[in-house]
């Protein structure tokens, strides 16, 4: 009986702190290095009487995409991805054995006329088991980047983030990864798709994060508890 209790007791005690530490903590943004400032201007230039100067000469037909640290590029967010799985697993296995009437020296033994030594058994296995997954995720958007590196082969280190304060919490958008100039359109926009190694992270704090996520106690029983 005093075990009993003394169990019960820590049980609660137990319950009790852990119940303390359900307030959870809204996922945090990852971290990345800053962006770069933009590049300092060049040093003005000594006037030599020439009407013509090359630093001020732009192309007939350029454009405003992004080519240097500290531009700026629209990411539109098209990301949308459905996946599935499925198993199954059924075998049956049945073993019969019969030993007969086994003889010793030619002669079956025997008690009351009945065989004693005959034996004959049968076991049966069966196992049915299946299970099935999925999974479907969906992000549009836009969101401005700043062009953080330039790479020696022309593509551009990209990486951003857009963070929206609301009455209950924050959502933010986080996006990194490499684009190829080819691939920015002519207002300067790229498909999230079309960027390689890209890392795109979706989340927020506050009262509704929490609400979607089960405290410490009830994770704790869902790992460990052994039924």
């Amino acid at each position: 009986m005093t075990l009993f209790r003394t169990l019960t007791g820590i049980s609660l005690a137990a319950t009790v702190a852990l119940q303390g530490c359900t307030t959870v903590i809204g996922q945090q943004p990852g971290t990345y290095p800053p962006t770069p400032p933009p590049p300092e201007p060049p040093p003005e230039q000594i006037a030599d009487g020439t009407i013509y100067r090359l630093e001020n000469v732009f192309g007939l037909f350029s454009d405003n995409k992004a080519r240097r640290v500290g531009d700026t590029i629209i990411v539109r967010l098209s990301e949308s991805t459905q996946a599935s799985k499925s198993a199954s697993t059924d075998y049956d296995k049945s073993t019969s054995v019969d030993t007969g009437d086994p003889t010793i020296l030619g002669k079956t033994v025997t008690r009351n006329g009945i065989p004693i030594l005959s034996n004959s058994w049968e076991t049966d296995q069966a196992f049915d088991g299946e299970g099935s997954s999925s999974q479907s995720n969906s992000l549009t958007g836009n969101i401005t980047v700043t062009v953080a590196e330039v790479y020696p082969n022309g593509n551009l280190r990209i990486q951003g983030e857009k963070w929206l304060t609301l009455n209950q919490g924050a959502e933010f958008i986080q996006i990194t990864g490499i684009v190829r100039p080819a691939d920015v359109e002519v207002n300067n926009t790229v498909d999230s798709f079309k960027i390689a190694d890209a890392r795109i992270t979706y989340s927020g704090n506050g009262a509704v994060a929490e609400a979607n996520r089960p405290g410490i106690l009830s994770r704790l029983f869902v790992k460990w508890w052994p039924l």
